[in-house]
């Protein structure tokens, strides 16, 4: 079953693993997961894949790293808020 993911929500989804984790490991943990960005969608786990780093620390260390490889506009509009809904 995916489920589709907001990227201002993702930080629970990546909570859902065990850390310190391998990036195989959270790649697995993610492939079910769309990312919904801001200029369209990916797949977490293929995002997590293509990562450099071969582990995380926490979800906030995987976090950084995956809002690291996004495209700007992935994230919206700069100083434009999603707002709270």
């Amino acid at each position: 079953m995916s489920r589709d993911v907001k990227l201002s929500r993702v930080q629970a989804v990546l909570a859902e693993v065990e850390y310190p984790a391998s990036r195989e490991t959270a790649a697995s943990a993610f492939d079910d997961v769309t990312l919904l960005l801001a200029d369209g969608e990916t797949n977490l786990g293929t995002a997590v894949r293509d990562l450099s780093t071969e582990e995380f620390d926490s979800a906030e260390d995987l976090e950084a790293e995956v809002y690291s490889t996004l495209p700007r506009n992935a994230v919206g509009e700069p100083y434009q808020s999603e707002g709270e809904g």
